[in-house]
């Protein structure tokens, strides 16, 4: 399809820009979505061709699968914004393409991001608000969440991770106090810490759980948990705390 765009609309145009400099961006960026949306639909148009291994308009021999139209689909992309593009369809409902996830509305650095932002502090809430401004689209607080969800995941794994081939001479404990969000509101909560030192002098974080830092049956089922991982309680020759009541004790039984 041919555009033609007279003298006068051109002059119009440009007196737009003059007035309004940042009208100038929004049309490249308007621009920009477009060409990716379409470039999107014609990759996703070539993965459908290789799964069915033939080309458009071209027979296949016996019960072979067919093309079935298309749907539109957004999906956004970090530096661009929300794109526009078709996703193609077959008829037996087999295609599901690589190109866009069906799972997925945005690429993988966009969640990153949001669970970077998410560590400094940022609510979900707040991630919300400031998300269409940052990457051109409103992400909802539940879309945040579950972008969160595998971060959250790998601290699970991390924390339970296995510690027998952590060679741990001195272990240092402590409860410590994290600003944590519950129901809403911002609430102070005790969290048992414990850090290692090794044989050859390196700290290592070995885990972490909620508990009152004066209860002494709390810090005991936190030294069984971290033995139960590994730790060999053997190798311990030195507990370093404060005067917590009953930790001592503890310590000592457990190691």
């Amino acid at each position: 399809m041919k555009v033609e765009v007279s003298v006068p609309e051109v002059v119009e145009m440009f007196k737009e820009i003059q007035a309004q400099p940042e009208k100038l961006f929004e049309m490249i960026r308007v621009n920009i979505r477009e060409t990716v949306g379409s470039y999107l639909s014609s990759l996703m148009d070539i993965d459908l061709t290789r799964f069915l291994g033939r080309e458009r308009y071209e027979h296949g021999q016996g019960d072979v699968n067919h093309r079935n139209g298309s749907y539109a689909r957004s999906f956004t992309l970090k530096g661009i914004g929300e794109v526009q593009a078709r996703v193609p369809r077959d008829r037996k409902g087999e295609f599901s393409t690589q190109v866009i996830p069906r799972s997925k509305r945005y690429e993988e650095e966009i969640r990153q991001d949001l669970s970077f932002m998410f560590l400094t502090g940022i609510s979900t809430r707040s991630l919300s608000m400031i998300s269409e401004r940052l990457i051109g689209r409103r992400i909802s607080p539940t879309e945040v969440s579950n972008a969160n969800k595998e971060l959250i995941d790998a601290v699970d794994t991390w924390r339970n991770r296995d510690l027998s081939q952590a060679p741990i001479k001195y272990l240092i404990v402590d409860g410590v106090g994290f600003d944590m969000r519950i129901d809403g509101r911002i609430e102070k909560v005790p969290v048992l810490v414990a850090i290692g030192v090794t044989e050859t002098g390196h700290k290592l974080v070995l885990g972490f759980q909620a508990g009152d830092k004066e209860s002494a049956s709390n810090w005991r089922e936190f030294f069984k948990d971290l033995k139960a991982r590994g730790l060999n309680g053997q190798r311990v020759t030195l507990g370093i705390m404060d005067g917590l009541t009953g930790l001592e004790s503890v310590f000592k039984e457990e190691f």
